[in-house]
This record gives C-alpha cells, sequence and structure tokens, in this order.
C-alpha cells in the first residue's frame, strides 16, 4: 500500500492508454508523456503499460506501508526520500514509513511515480487510466487526494537492484540528436500538414512561421495557443470527424487547439496539421505559458525518430535487464 499525503488538484493514475473505443465516444486518456512511464516502468521492472502516478500539480508526496522499489521519471525536479534528494531516472528502494516528496520542477511540467508490481486497481476497457471527464478508471474515476490508499501488485524484483539504484540517461540527453533543443526558449515541435492545410492559404504560412504560446485555458484535453489568428480563405462547413491526440484544429477565433491525451473522440474544426507521435511526449512536459513552434516534418523523419526511441528503450530494458541478472547472479 501507499498513502497519499499531499496532492494537488488533477494528479491522477495513467497508464499508456485505453485505445480501441473512440467509436463509442470513449478517449484514449493515458499519460501525457508516455515515454517517461515506459522508463519508469522498465526500471522497477513492471511491463511498459503498468499504471502510475501522473503528477502534475506541485507539491506531491506520497508514504510507503511496505519495502518497495520506485522510480520517478519525467519532469526535471529532484524527488526527495524522508528529505534526502535521488536522482531523477532512476530506481531505488523505499522502506516502510518513507515519504516520497516531489516539488515543484524548474522547467518541466509533469512526473511519473512508477511502483514495482505496479498499483493494484480495476482494468476498465483494457486500460487503468483516470478518465476524468468519465468518471471512471484509476483512482474512482477521479483525481488523488490526502488520505487515499492504493494497493501497489507484489514485486518480483525488489532486490536486484544495486545499492546506490539504477539510473539511465534521460531521453532529452540521450536522444538529442533527434529532438532538437529548445532556441531562446521556444520549443520546436515537428507536424506534418494536415486535410484541411490547403483551406489557409497565406494563413497556413503564417502557422508554421510564427511563436505560439501555450494559453491558461489548456489542459490534458487540449492546448490552446495563442497567438495571431489565422483563418481559412472562406467560411466553410464541415462534418464531424474522428480526431486523436496531436491533431491541430482551428476553431472560428483562429487560434490552434493541439488534442492531447484526453483528446476529443470527434470534431468539426478544419485540421491544419498533426504532431508527430514521437514528438506528443516533449508537449505534454511543456508547462502553461511555454512557447512554440512547429516545424514542418516529412513521413521518413517521424519514422527516423520513431526507431531512434525505440533504440533507446531497448537500450534501457537490455541494460536493466542485464544489471539484474548480474546481481542475482552474485546473490
Amino acid at each position: 500500500m501507499i498513502e497519499i499525503i499531499e496532492s494537488g488538484p488533477f494528479n491522477t493514475v495513467q497508464d499508456l492508454g485505453r485505445p480501441g473505443y473512440r467509436d463509442i465516444g470513449v478517449s484514449a486518456s493515458g499519460a501525457m508523456d508516455p515515454l517517461a512511464v515506459r522508463i519508469g516502468n522498465i526500471l522497477v521492472g513492471n511491463g511498459e503499460n503498468a499504471a502510475t502516478i501522473e503528477v502534475q500539480t506541485f507539491p506531491f508526496s506520497l508514504r510507503f506501508e511496505r519495502r518497495m522499489v520506485f522510480a520517478v521519471t519525467g519532469a526535471d525536479g529532484n524527488p526527495h526520500l524522508d528529505g534526502s534528494e535521488l536522482l531523477p531516472w532512476c530506481a531505488n528502494v523505499a522502506e516502510p514509513g518513507q515519504v516520497l516528496e516531489l516539488k515543484q520542477p524548474p522547467r518541466l511540467a509533469r512526473s511519473y511515480i512508477s511502483l514495482g508490481g505496479g498499483l493494484d486497481i480495476p482494468v476498465v476497457m483494457g486500460s487503468q487510466s483516470t478518465s476524468l471527464r468519465g468518471g471512471f478508471g484509476g483512482n474512482a474515476g477521479r483525481p488523488l487526494a490526502k488520505g487515499d490508499r492504493i494497493a501497489v501488485g507484489e514485486d518480483a524484483e525488489l532486490v536486484m537492484l544495486p545499492a546506490p539504484g539504477l539510473a539511465v540517461v534521460e531521453p532529452s540527453v540521450a536522444l538529442r540528436d533527434v529532438f532538437p533543443a529548445a532556441v531562446d526558449g521556444t520549443l520546436p515541435i515537428r507536424a506534418l500538414p494536415a486535410g484541411e492545410h490547403d483551406l489557409f492559404a497565406g494563413d497556413g504560412e503564417a502557422f508554421w512561421s510564427q511563436t505560439w504560446r501555450i494559453s491558461s485555458r489548456s489542459d490534458r484535453t487540449g492546448y490552446r495557443l495563442s497567438g495571431e489568428p489565422i483563418t481559412p480563405t472562406a467560411s466553410i462547413e464541415m462534418r464531424s470527424h474522428g480526431v486523436v491526440p496531436g491533431v491541430i484544429q482551428v476553431p472560428p477565433g483562429g487560434e490552434p487547439i493541439v488534442q492531447m491525451s484526453d483528446a476529443n473522440t470527434a470534431g468539426g474544426y478544419p485540421k491544419i496539421a498533426g504532431v508527430i507521435e514521437c514528438d506528443l511526449w516533449r508537449l505534454g512536459q511543456a508547462r502553461i505559458g511555454a512557447r512554440l513552434k512547429f516545424v514542418r516534418s516529412t513521413h521518413a523523419e517521424a519514422r527516423k525518430v520513431e526507431q531512434a526511441v525505440a533504440g533507446y528503450v531497448e537500450d534501457v530494458r537490455q541494460t536493466s535487464r542485464m544489471v539484474k541478472r548480474a546481481l542475482k547472479a552474485m546473490a
């Protein structure tokens, strides 16, 4: 068991999502930074899709009620265990009664807590993710709150960690050759032109050339972007169509909306572009007020980035297995 000691609004249980139900109006949900979830789960010996705690309002703290392995991934703040600072992106062992605390990170938006054995909560429609709009999944369909106690599954790999913990190089560093760094504080996000791109004519080019700011009206459903409005060359009437995370729609006001993890399942606004899937985790770590610029990409580039991420994940998996195998042989 773990007990939530302190939590702000909108901190939830999330895994990699609930695909396959959009046709009946059920959003996929899932982590805003799925890469952090995958790496955290590998570090603690879980399957990559095990449920984690997504923390997006800080400070956050929990108490361990038994000995267990954990890892904190995602945002750039260092976690603290009983007041002692720990490395992020590192698996550690907590003793009964110890308190894990996450403080406000300096730049990024979301941290993920993975627990060895995974969170022992019901699977709904193939996922343990929380759907706040639907009021189901995760922690009874609601955010975590002070006093909540959540069961954790048995951890078969608890003793298979080196004494100082098992750490990895975070993706933004390990993959810096394929994920361009922010320039003057502006995050580049790669995207592909979408179905109605040509309807925007010159404003279509303005979409790519200007710097956008993530509005305070943004959430897990979508990021609303502030900037010079863009509009199609003529008013058009469109039927609602299916949308997925990453789709960028332009409502009549002219300021784009990027669909995120809790994306609507359908919508009628014209689509100007779509963020490539492997850049969605970077967008998920961007905070309210952050500046970003869209960079026109290609399917070939998107595939190259996907292969680089897959290679990184596999390296982490193989290294983790090798270390634990060596420790087991020494035991």
